[in-house]
C-alpha cells in the first residue's frame, strides 16, 4: 500500500520511518528537504509539492507544527486538497485547533474526500518505537481504513467519535492537562529546593503516590534540567494552551489557569527558552520568582 506523510520532524521523521519497516510504500514531502534524506535512504520517494506527494496514493498523513503550516499544506495551489483522489483520506496527526479541523473535514468532504483525526500522545523516543498512544477520529469507514497503518507506528488507538475535530478536543485537552501539570510540578520543586530538599528525593515520594508516567518522566527530566534537546519545545506547548483557551472560550467555559500557564510560557520564550523543552517551565518560575 502506498502512503503519503507531510511533515518530518521530530515526531514525523520515526513514525514514517515505521511505515517503511512495515512494508508501506512511502512518499514523502517536507519544506525543509535536507531532514528527508534518512528516508530516501531507506527507500522513500521524495515529491517536490504535497499535490504531487498524494497523487500517487489515496492516502495522506500530515504532521506539521501548527494551524498555518497545515493550512499551506492542504489549501495551497500545489495543496493536499487538489491532489487527493474522490475518497482519499487526509490524517491529521498534529495538534491542531478545533476550528480548523472542523473547516478541513468541510473541505475535504466537499470533494468526496475524508479527512481524518489521529493525534499522537507522546515523545520522539515513543515515536521511535512506535509506541505511540493515537486519538482517532472522523468517518466510520474511513477510520476502519486507516487502522492497519496507524497501529504500525502506535501501541494504542483509543476512538473518539465520527467527527475529525471530536480528536482535537481532546488532544488538546490532555495536553492542557499536561502543561497543568507542568506548572504544578515547576511550582512545588522550587518550593521544596528552597527547603533544602533535593528535587529528586522529592520525586521518589511523588511517583510512589501518584505511580504515573507523566510525573515519573517530566519530573525527573525537570529534576535534572534535561532540556535539551526538546521533546517537545516550549513554543509548542505555548500553542497548545492558547489552543486550550480558544476551545474553551468557543464554548464559554472557563479556563483560568489556562491564562496563568500561558502567562509563564510566553515569559519564558521572551527570555529565550522557545527552543527548549517545555519542562523548562520550571526556569520561568524560577525568574518570576
Amino acid at each position: 500500500m502506498k502512503v503519503s506523510f507531510i511533515g518530518l520532524g521530530n515526531m514525523g521523521l520515526p513514525m514514517a520511518q515505521n511505515l517503511l519497516k512495515a512494508g508501506y510504500e512511502l512518499v514523502i514531502f517536507n519544506r525543509t528537504p535536507e531532514k528527508v534524506e534518512p528516508l530516501m535512504k531507506q527507500g522513500a520517494r521524495y515529491a517536490k509539492t504535497p499535490l504531487e506527494a498524494v497523487k500517487e496514493g489515496n492516502l495522506v498523513i500530515t504532521m506539521l507544527s501548527d494551524d498555518a503550516a497545515l493550512k499551506e499544506v492542504v489549501e495551497g495551489p500545489n495543496g493536499v486538497l487538489n491532489g487527493l483522489s474522490e475518497n482519499g483520506i487526509h490524517i491529521s496527526a498534529s495538534t491542531i485547533s478545533v476550528d480548523l479541523a472542523r473547516k478541513l473535514s468541510v473541505s475535504h468532504a466537499e470533494r468526496k474526500q475524508h479527512f481524518v483525526s489521529a493525534t499522537v500522545m507522546g515523545r520522539p523516543d515513543a515515536a521511535k518505537e512506535a509506541k505511540l498512544r493515537i486519538i482517532l477520529a472522523g468517518p466510520e469507514q474511513a477510520r476502519q481504513r486507516v487502522l492497519p497503518v496507524l497501529t504500525a507506528m502506535s501501541q494504542e488507538i483509543v476512538e473518539i467519535g465520527d467527527h475529525g475535530e471530536e480528536g482535537n478536543v481532546v488532544k488538546i485537552g490532555v495536553n492542557f492537562l499536561i502543561a497543568s501539570m507542568l506548572e504544578a510540578l515547576s511550582e512545588v520543586q522550587l518550593m521544596v529546593e528552597k527547603h533544602g530538599i533535593d528535587s529528586s528525593q522529592f520525586m521518589n515520594v511523588v511517583n510512589a503516590l501518584f505511580q504515573s508516567p507523566i510525573y515519573q518522566n517530566y519530573g525527573a527530566i525537570m529534576s535534572e534540567q534535561r532540556f535539551e534537546p526538546a521533546g517537545f519545545k516550549m513554543k509548542l506547548g505555548l500553542r497548545d494552551v492558547a489552543l486550550a483557551i480558544e476551545a474553551a472560550k468557543s464554548v464559554q467555559t472557563p479556563l483560568p489557569l489556562g491564562q496563568l500557564i500561558h502567562h509563564h510560557l510566553s515569559e519564558g520564550i521572551a527570555n529565550g527558552y522557545g527552543e527548549l523543552d517545555w519542562t523548562a517551565l520550571i526556569r520561568c518560575l524560577e525568574h518570576s520568582s
